[in-house]
C-alpha cells in the first residue's frame, strides 16, 4: 500500500482522493477578499432601490395603477420595508463588508439575495412602466455583487470560525424552514394542478403563475436547504451562507407584515390571518441569526 501524501494546504492524497484538513489554523487573509467592485454594486442597488420605492410611495397611481389591489397594497408594503430596511442595508453592509468585517459580510449576501429576488417580481410581475429599466438595473446590481461577494469571500477558513456544536441546531432550523415552506406552497399548487384550474393565490394579483412560488421552489427554499444541510455537515458552505439565509428569511417575513396595515390604511379588506405565524418566524429567524453571529469568532478580519 502506498502511503499518503501530505500537499503544502494541509490536505492529503490517498487512492486520488483528496480530504481537506478541518483542524487547521485560518491565516486571517482567509476573509480578506476586499470586495471594493462589489460593494459599489451594492451601493447603487440601494440608492436605485431607495429612489424607487420613494416614487412608488409617491405617485402609487402613476406606478401600481394597473394592478390589483391586493398587489398595490403589497408593492407598497415592500417599497415601505425598501426604504426604510433594506436600502440603508444594502449600503451599510456593504461598507462593513468593504473593512472586512465578517458579520456584515456574511449578512450583506443575504440581503443582496433579498433585493435580488424582491426585484426579480417587480420585473415579471408589476405592469411595464417608468420605474421598469430602475426595476431591472437593482435587479442585475443585485445579482452581480451577491455572485462577486461569495466568490470574494475566501471561504476555507470559515469553518474554523465557527463551534461546530454550537451551529448544528441552525442548520436543523434552515432545513425545517425549507421543507415546511416547501410544504405549504404545493399544498397550493398541486390541488390547482390537478383541478386544472389556474393558481388560486396568483389570480389575487392577476398574474399567470404566482411568482413566489416559482422563486422559492426554484432557488430560494432549495438554496436554504443545502445550506442547513452543509451546516449540519460542517462544509465551508453552510457557514459562509447560513447567516444570509437568514437575514433573507427575516427580510422576507416584514412586507407580509406590513401589507395589512397598507391595505387598512387604504380602506381595503386587510388579512391578519397570516400575521401571527409569520410574526413568529421573523422572531425565531433573528434570534437565530443573533445565536449564529455570536458563535462566529474573528468579528473583524485584517488583511496580511
Amino acid at each position: 500500500m502506498s502511503s499518503p501524501t501530505t500537499g503544502p494546504e494541509g490536505t492529503s492524497t490517498a487512492g486520488g482522493e483528496v480530504t481537506a484538513r478541518i483542524n487547521h489554523r485560518p491565516d486571517p487573509a482567509d476573509l480578506a477578499g476586499a470586495p471594493r467592485p462589489w460593494v459599489w454594486l451594492s451601493v447603487a442597488a440601494g440608492v436605485l432601490s431607495a429612489a424607487g420605492c420613494v416614487a412608488g410611495l409617491l405617485a402609487p397611481g402613476t406606478i401600481y395603477g394597473r394592478e390589483t389591489r391586493a398587489l398595490a397594497d403589497a408593492a407598497t408594503a415592500q417599497d415601505l420595508v425598501g426604504l426604510i430596511v433594506v436600502a440603508p442595508l444594502l449600503v451599510g453592509l456593504a461598507v462593513g463588508a468593504s473593512r472586512d468585517a465578517l458579520h456584515p459580510w456574511l449578512c450583506w449576501l443575504g440581503c443582496l439575495g433579498f433585493s435580488a429576488y424582491n426585484y426579480a417580481i417587480y420585473a415579471f410581475s408589476i405592469h411595464f412602466g417608468p420605474l421598469f429599466l430602475l426595476w431591472v438595473a437593482v435587479l442585475g446590481l443585485s445579482l452581480f455583487a451577491l455572485i462577486g461577494g461569495l466568490v470574494a469571500l475566501q471561504l476555507r477558513a470559515l469553518s474554523d470560525r465557527a463551534g461546530v456544536g454550537g451551529v448544528r441546531w441552525v442548520g436543523w432550523f434552515l432545513v425545517a424552514v425549507a421543507v415546511l415552506f416547501g410544504l405549504l406552497w404545493l399544498r397550493e399548487i398541486v390541488p390547482d394542478l390537478l383541478a386544472g384550474r389556474g393558481s388560486t393565490s396568483a389570480a389575487d394579483w392577476r398574474v399567470p403563475t404566482n411568482p413566489v412560488h416559482v422563486l422559492d421552489l426554484a432557488f430560494f427554499l432549495p438554496a436554504v436547504f443545502v445550506s442547513g444541510l452543509a451546516l449540519l455537515r460542517s462544509r465551508w458552505l453552510g457557514y459562509a451562507t447560513a447567516a444570509g439565509q437568514l437575514t433573507f428569511l427575516a427580510l422576507t417575513c416584514l412586507p407580509v407584515l406590513v401589507t395589512p396595515v397598507v391595505a387598512q390604511v387604504r380602506g381595503h379588506t386587510p388579512v391578519w390571518s397570516a400575521v401571527g405565524p409569520i410574526g413568529v418566524l421573523f422572531l425565531a429567524t433573528a434570534f437565530v441569526l443573533w445565536r449564529f453571529l455570536r458563535s462566529v469568532s474573528g468579528a473583524a478580519v485584517d488583511p496580511a
